[in-house]
């Protein structure tokens, strides 16, 4: 088989699931009740079947895509609905035994507090270990490190910074370390707007990246929890407690709620209980529910409803290979010296992490800067030395741009636009 553009030639191995569905093709010779009647019960079933029987066959060659014509496949788990589907697909495949697919998890040491055992369940089930990140600097599963390092309260005094903490910059380290060549995520179209163009196959971004499997893209909540009921697939307790989908236990909540934060408060139930729904589907079901419960309370910077958490946000699948500013104008700082800057005023320092989206989003800019200011410009990497730069250059987050000006003080550009023309102008306002 040839396959172009994305794909190179690739020699799959035989599996029954890709078999015609001949057992589909012909309607149920009990469909048919007279001349003028059919069992319309029988007909709605069948047609389901058929239909998630062209779905698995349909993801199947998807993952077989991305597991034998690439070298490191990486599959991301949140062991949401879609998730336990797409582990049990790889496992069907036998590619979670043979190790050419990779289980990761992101344990952001808020989630709830089924999420890691019922990881542990599933490791047990299909026979594989999954790779486990988390915050920079803090051992796995230890909660009391990661509180003294980062403060117990981050999500409720900075989210974006929660978020590049705990979920973008574990993520883009764990896609580095894993050397993935391409990623197997379970987002759908059926998820809302943000995803409704998504394609089975995404190309990877110029400049450095990785291709992006999204073997479930035409699926709908239904269909995963058709799959669940079929294969008595196992999944995470939370749908029996009411929960469409799950994430952090902080902010999510069960749909139908009466929650105080759901800003569509509405009365009913409904569980996944034993394969089978409970209550009224339909709050789970209709189009862009299933994450309805998620982000609950939380709010974007500009005021805008928070709908992600940053991690599949364009650019946020890249890897980086190398720091930022590493040739041009932009001079670099280590910590010893960076208190000097302060003495030798004035100048421009940005605190950065090579990791984070914002710092690599302003990275012409800031190298532009640079070129154009007479005064020197330097970079200080401030995510291997928090202590130190919270308390001498105003740091919370990253990045951080601070004007030293020639009275040696240090002044925080506050803004959010990062280009040259409102950089330069607040440099030469406070010089």
């Amino acid at each position: 088989m040839k396959l172009i553009g994305l794909f190179a030639a690739v020699a799959l191995p035989t599996c029954v699931a890709f078999a015609p569905p001949t057992a589909f093709t012909k309607p149920s010779t009990s469909l048919l009740k007279s001349s003028t009647q059919f069992d319309q019960e029988t007909f709605i079933a069948e047609s389901k079947e058929m239909r998630l029987a062209h779905l698995e066959e349909q993801a199947m060659y998807a993952l077989k895509i991305s597991c034998e014509n690439y070298d490191n496949a990486v599959f991301p788990n949140a062991m949401i609905a879609g998730d336990v589907v797409i582990t049990h697909l790889l496992s069907r495949l036998g590619y979670l035994k043979d190790g050419k697919a990779k289980i990761m998890v992101v344990d952001t040491f808020h989630l709830f507090d089924d999420t890691m055992p019922f990881l542990r369940s599933i490791e047990k089930e299909y026979g594989f270990d999954a790779e486990i990140f988390c915050a920079e600097g803090v051992p796995v599963g230890d909660k009391v490190a990661f509180d003294k390092k980062y403060g117990a309260d981050l999500w409720k005094e900075d989210i974006e910074q929660y978020d590049k903490v705990c979920k973008v910059e574990p993520f883009q380290r764990g896609l580095k370390t894993l050397n993935t060549d391409c990623m197997i995520n379970g987002r759908t179209r059926w998820q809302g707007f943000e995803r409704a163009w998504i394609d089975q196959f995404e190309n990877a971004p110029i400049g450095g990246g990785l291709a992006k499997c999204n073997p479930l893209a035409y699926w709908t909540l239904e269909d995963c929890f058709d799959y669940i009921s079929k294969y008595k697939v196992p999944h995470h307790p939370c749908h029996a407690q009411g929960y469409p989908s799950h994430g952090d236990a902080k902010d999510t909540i069960p749909i139908p709620s009466m929650d105080p934060r759901n800003p569509d408060p509405q009365e009913g139930s409904c569980k996944f209980v034993d394969f089978k729904f409970e209550g009224d589907k339909k709050f789970w079901l209709d189009y862009a529910c299933e994450r309805k419960g998620r982000f609950v309370g939380l709010a974007n910077k500009d005021g805008s409803t928070k709908t992600e958490c940053g991690i599949h946000v364009e650019g946020a699948e890249k890897t980086f290979d190398r720091d930022l500013w590493e040739s041009g104008s932009v001079k670099e700082l280590s910590v010893g010296d960076a208190l000097e800057v302060t003495k030798s005023a004035p100048g421009v320092v940005v605190v950065y992490a090579p990791w984070c989206q914002f710092c690599q989003g302003m990275e012409s800019e800031y190298a532009k800067l640079a070129e154009e200011l007479s005064l020197p410009v330097y970079k200080l990497r401030g995510d291997e030395e928090r202590d130190f730069v919270q308390a001498n250059f105003n740091t919370q987050s990253f990045p951080t741009i601070n004007v030293v000006n020639k009275n040696g003080d240090v002044v925080k550009y506050e803004s959010e636009q990062r280009d040259v023309a409102s950089m330069k102008s607040f440099v030469e306002s406070n010089m």
